[in-house]
């Protein structure tokens, strides 16, 4: 359990994070300067956003990049076949868009936000192991648009997260 949380902790400061710190690490507060970037646009760049099914979305300039966390790829142990949409598809928040397979399970994957699709990783067809081994940052599943911004503000911080998992843990 103790190594689990060093994982995710140690997930959480390898995560790419957005030009320049918009929340203060200290204080939990946002910075100035970052206050008046996000002040032309809530789009500019935003802080990683969690559902309830394991899946993270991260915006910068207007479009949201996908993935599926820490926890979701641990619980599906190693995964050997991605199954993504074509780009243009256009989705609803948590429509189904693609699967993972494992060794030990299968998984669907929902879309955390309304949009349409701009890019797959097409890394992953060859490389489908590269979810588990950069689950933030080069295991990324597919780009989107984000037609409605404040479906945003209905999903969870990586705090929030953190505490429904250890919810479902427990």
């Amino acid at each position: 359990m103790a190594a689990l949380r060093a994982l995710r902790r140690l997930g959480a400061s390898l995560a790419p994070r957005c030009p320049g710190p918009l929340i203060s690490p200290r204080t939990g507060w946002p910075q100035a300067a970052s206050a008046r970037r996000l002040g032309t646009s809530a789009l500019l760049c935003s802080a990683r956003k969690f559902t309830d099914k394991h899946e993270w979305i991260s915006v910068e300039n207007g479009i949201g990049t996908v993935g599926i966390s820490n926890f979701a790829q641990e619980a599906l142990g190693d995964i050997v076949y991605c199954s993504l949409p074509e780009i243009g598809t256009k989705l609803n928040k948590q429509d189904e868009f693609g699967a993972l397979e494992s060794v030990k399970a299968a998984s669907e994957l929902y879309s955390p936000l309304t949009g349409e699709v701009t890019e797959i990783n097409t890394t992953l067809a060859d490389n489908p192991g590269l979810v588990n081994k950069s689950c933030y940052e080069d295991g990324w599943l597919i780009k989107m648009t984000v037609d409605n911004p404040s479906e945003l503000n209905e999903l969870m911080s990586e705090d929030a997260y953190e505490k429904f998992i250890k919810s479902i843990e427990d």
